[in-house]
C-alpha cells in the first residue's frame, strides 16, 4: 500500500508538472482543449445548428451564450489522476493499457456530457449553471475517476484469482477436528 501511494504521488507530480510546462501547454493542453470545444460543438450541432466553437469556447450563435473550457474543466487533470492511479497499481502492462484506454473514454465521455450540459444550463439559468459547474460536476468528474479505477482494480483482481493455480489439497477444504 505504501509503494502504491508513493508511486501514485510521484507519477501525479511528474504528469501535473509536465502538463504545466510551456511545452505541455502548447503541444498538449491547448490543442486538447480546443479540440474538445470543437467536438462538443459538433455534437450539439446535431440537434442545434446555432452551436459553434472558436478556440476553447463553445458558443451559441442564436443568443450569444458561451462557455470557455478552462484548465480543470477540460478533463486533463482528472485523466492524469486516473493515469497515475492505474500506473502505480501493481498489474501487468496489458491490464494497465486496457485500464488506461477504457478509463480515458469514461472520463472524457463524462466530461463531454458535463460541457454540453453546462452549455445548455447556462442558457436556461445562470444560478443553476454556477452551482452545477462549481459543485456538482467537479465532484462527479472526480467520482467518475474513483469509480473507474475501483472497477478496474476489481476486474484485474478477479482475473488474478482465475489465473491462480489450484491449491495442492485437491480442492478439499481443511476441516477442524
Amino acid at each position: 500500500m505504501v509503494r502504491f501511494l508513493v508511486l501514485f504521488l510521484v507519477i501525479q507530480a511528474v504528469l501535473f508538472g509536465a502538463q504545466l510546462t510551456p511545452w505541455g501547454q502548447e503541444y498538449f493542453v491547448i490543442p486538447w482543449t480546443n479540440g474538445l470545444a470543437h467536438f462538443c460543438a459538433q455534437l450539439v450541432a446535431l440537434v442545434d445548428s446555432s452551436a459553434e466553437a472558436i478556440g476553447k469556447v463553445l458558443r451559441s450563435t442564436s443568443n450569444g451564450f458561451a462557455v470557455s473550457i478552462e484548465a480543470g474543466c477540460n478533463g486533463v487533470e482528472a485523466t492524469l489522476v486516473l493515469i497515475a492511479a492505474i500506473l502505480a497499481f501493481p498489474s501487468t502492462w496489458k491490464q494497465k493499457l486496457w485500464g488506461l484506454a477504457l478509463g480515458f473514454v469514461a472520463v472524457q465521455g463524462l466530461n463531454v456530457v458535463r460541457i454540453i450540459s453546462l452549455f445548455y444550463l447556462g442558457q436556461w439559468n445562470m444560478t443553476a449553471f454556477e452551482w452545477a459547474h462549481l459543485y456538482i460536476w467537479q465532484a462527479l468528474i472526480m467520482l467518475d475517476v474513483l469509480i473507474v479505477w475501483l472497477i478496474w482494480v476489481r476486474r484485474i483482481n478477479r482475473a488474478a484469482h482465475r489465473d491462480e493455480p489450484p491449491s495442492g489439497d485437491g480442492g478439499v477444504a481443511p476441516q477442524a477436528a
